[in-house]
């Protein structure tokens, strides 16, 4: 069995019950060992979209990383997602953040996802479930890579 890390973030319609049916579907294909708080954030590279809710669950899983990810896009597809144009407002996205300690780089998935380390919206939820988990390609744990960004963006507003 393996533990993954899944981001879960809606903009569009029932975000709280886009949310709910995520998690009752996961629950499917793994066990949620945790699951973070849902936190409201402004939109990131989505043009035109309204605020997310986001939040982080730590899955136990006999699935492989691939099959995972097909699992996953199926629970968006399910939900009404349509992938029409890169970083749209969605009903529901999931994303593949850690898989155990795997570093894997493949066109159609990317693990540690590739720019997790860079959103506080990934960051905050993680490291309520996490803090201590270490991101296998920087040896770093969640909670240092929370504190990196923050500081850096309270230099940035001075």
């Amino acid at each position: 069995m393996a533990r993954a890390y899944l981001g879960l973030g809606s903009s569009l319609g029932d975000r709280d019950g886009h949310l709910g049916f995520a998690l009752a579907r996961l629950s499917r294909v793994g066990t949620v060992l945790a699951r973070a708080p849902v936190v409201e954030t402004d939109p990131v590279d989505c043009p035109g979209g309204g605020m997310f809710l986001n939040t982080c669950v730590c899955l136990e899983t006999a699935l492989e990383p691939s099959e995972l990810l097909s699992a996953a896009m199926q629970i968006e597809r399910q939900r009404g997602r349509s992938r029409t144009t890169r970083n749209e407002p969605r009903v529901l996205d999931i994303d593949i953040l850690l898989y155990d300690d795997l570093v894997l780089c493949q066109q159609a998935l990317q693990i540690p996802h590739p720019r997790m380390h860079e959103r506080g919206f990934v960051l905050e939820p993680l490291a309520e479930i996490a803090p201590n988990l270490v991101h296998p390609s920087f040896n770093v744990t969640v909670r240092r890579l929370l504190a990196g960004l923050t500081s850096a963006a309270g230099e940035q507003e001075a």
